[in-house]
């Protein structure tokens, strides 16, 4: 059995950026927490391997949990701990991510539902916080046990895994990985800022404010199934109006979004590069109709959270929402981004036509909507909304 090593609490752990997660100042809790303990090693860059790196640089709890660090990526993808390795992948907003269910097949509906990441492929929450650490381009350590040994090195977390997980959790690499899992995993659970329901569509169903007139007519489109239809996808409670709707019903669709070429040329990938999707998951067990099939993402925070899709391909909010109303409306043909002709999917044969219907939209229509979806932006962000 390791030596437990005295208790201590060095304040360098919680920084600055650790204390921005509260509305208030605050000072050291007498007794720390699990959910604190995960909130500390969401921050701590020692868990990368040159120390560049942590949770937060790609989750900014500034900036509604997504990454607006300035590098050559552009906010595509994020700049793993060597500054010269990029993910392929947008890196989503861990907002309101608690209420994902668990990665499943539903056999009524012959769809995959919930999960963790762009593809499903961690089953929860818990199983998610363990992949960064160990991803060549993200935090970029070695194996586990390297992991743990940077745990065993700070007397702070021996003593604090050892108070929540008892002493035997020092009896394996497993063990402790599965206790930083477990702790990071209870943070984004327990941590209200991570789902406030404060924004002002929340405050309207409560009675606390008012939509616009232009905000009106955007939400009574999105909940339309003869109108825009958004809520066929970004709709999981059973009624309209629900106190806790995260505005995602957790599915895997392929909305025929192109290629970046952008991030091709940034990450030195083939044009024949194709990112599959969900097909990458191995639980779909090679089920080739699952390929460029991606989770469907919530729209909390969405008018925040640019650049767009699983690549990062559109930079505006209104730049979706016309490449969502160009199947339906011959008047979308040219990306206001590029002044060219929308290209065509990234993989084409299993595009979800049937949830891509719906009726052609005017230009107020399309102002209307995203009118709508700045109301979903939280009471912290609020102040970034253009």
């Amino acid at each position: 059995m390791m030596k437990i090593l005295p208790l201590v609490f060095p304040l360098i752990c919680l920084s600055a950026q650790t204390a921005a997660l509260e509305p208030e100042p605050r000072t050291m809790p007498p007794t720390i927490d699990k959910a604190l303990l995960g909130q500390i090693l969401f921050f701590d860059k020692n868990l990368s391997f040159t120390g560049n790196l942590n949770c937060a640089s790609c989750h900014s709890p500034d900036h509604a949990f997504v990454d607006v660090r300035e590098t050559s990526a552009q906010g595509m993808v994020s700049q793993g701990d060597d500054p010269h390795k990029f993910g392929n992948r947008n890196s989503p907003t861990m907002m309101y991510a608690k209420f994902s269910p668990a990665f499943h097949f539903d056999e009524q509906a012959k769809e995959y539902v919930g999960g963790q990441f762009w593809d499903g492929r961690a089953a929860d929450l818990q199983e998610q916080a363990g992949n960064p650490p160990l991803d060549p381009l993200e935090m970029a350590m070695p194996d586990k046990l390297e992991v743990v040994k940077r745990l065993w090195q700070t007397p702070m977390y021996v003593n604090l895994l050892t108070a929540h997980y008892g002493k035997d959790v020092w009896k394996s690499v497993e063990t402790v990985y599965a206790a930083m899992e477990e702790a990071i995993s209870t943070f984004q659970q327990q941590k209200q800022l991570l789902a406030p329901f404060d924004a002002k569509y929340d405050k309207f169903l409560q009675g606390k404010a008012a939509l616009t007139e232009q905000e009106e007519q955007g939400r009574e489109l999105f909940f339309d199934s003869q109108g825009a239809n958004c809520a066929s996808c970004h709709q999981l409670q059973q009624h309209v109006g629900h106190f806790e709707e995260t505005f995602t019903n957790y599915r895997y669709y392929n909305l025929g979004v192109p290629k970046n070429r952008r991030l091709l040329s940034h990450n030195q990938l083939s044009d024949e590069f194709v990112d599959l999707g969900l097909f990458a998951n191995p639980k779909v067990k090679g089920d080739e109709m699952q390929k460029g099939k991606f989770k469907v993402p919530t729209l909390r925070n969405v008018a925040v959270t640019a650049p767009y899709m699983h690549n990062g391909v559109f930079k505006e909010l209104r730049t979706v929402l016309l490449f969502l109303d160009h199947y339906n409306n011959p008047i979308r043909k040219i990306n206001p981004e590029t002044d060219r002709l929308w290209s065509e999917p990234e993989y084409a044969p299993t595009v979800a036509h049937n949830k891509l219907k719906a009726k052609a939209l005017s230009d107020a229509e399309i102002d209307a909507l995203e009118a709508f979806l700045k109301t979903l932006t939280d009471e912290r962000y609020e102040a970034l909304l253009k």
